[in-house]
């Protein structure tokens, strides 16, 4: 099947395939190497660690201070909405630090891989007459893409603070001198490349 412009279709043998023009591989790019930013590089272990040192290494205990990460890392015991009726606070702060402490470091790992493979990618497409190409995911890239679109979209909702319940009428609706718009256009053109992907695979 031939790849669709904006859209995922299914690669014979497995695997998903696009058709991205000149602009949308810059802008995926730019936006990948952003996340990229804000995860961080992480704490590399040195060549000599001990492997069983490095795989119980602990990690922070508290949530990012900044709503994007917040997102990306949420807190495994508490509601984003608040304290659940009848659990105690505190004992759910407790239990969210501690799964926290042994899980975000690998988390980060995870989503800086998935990243860089977006962004890696990207890089080794070769351009045609137009400047678009065909972007062809197989083996673990179509895997490593979802969870990269899914935490970009993520970070976007996080900065434009949309929630489940709001993320559709209204942002079509946004007048086009609203400065929210171009990040409100990108964050539904990254929802329709991940449904697209789901889709393709699942099929």
């Amino acid at each position: 099947m031939a790849a669709h412009p904006g859209t995922f279709v299914p690669l014979k043998g497995g695997g998903a395939a696009v058709a991205l023009d000149e602009i949308e591989i810059s802008i995926l790019r730019s936006l990948a190497v952003q996340l990229l930013e804000l995860i961080g590089p992480g704490d590399e272990p040195a060549e000599d660690a001990d492997p069983l040192a490095v795989l119980f290494a602990e990690g922070p205990t508290e949530p990012p201070k900044d709503p994007a990460l917040a997102r990306l890392f949420p807190s495994a015991y508490e509601a984003p909405g608040g304290p659940v009726e009848g659990e105690d606070p505190a004992e759910l702060r407790a239990r969210s630090g501690e799964f926290r402490r042994f899980t975000e470091n690998d988390l980060r790992t995870r989503k800086r891989e998935d990243a860089l493979a977006v962004v890696r990618s990207l890089d080794a497409l070769s351009p045609g007459g137009d400047g678009g190409a065909v972007l062809e995911l197989t083996g673990e890239l179509p895997r490593r893409w979802l969870g990269a679109l899914n935490d970009l979209r993520l970070t976007i909702a996080a900065r434009l603070e949309i929630t489940a319940d709001d993320e559709t009428g209204e942002l079509y609706r946004l007048p086009d001198e609203d400065p929210r718009k171009p990040m409100v256009m990108a964050y539904l053109w990254l929802g329709g490349l991940q449904e697209t992907l789901v889709d393709t695979l699942m099929s």
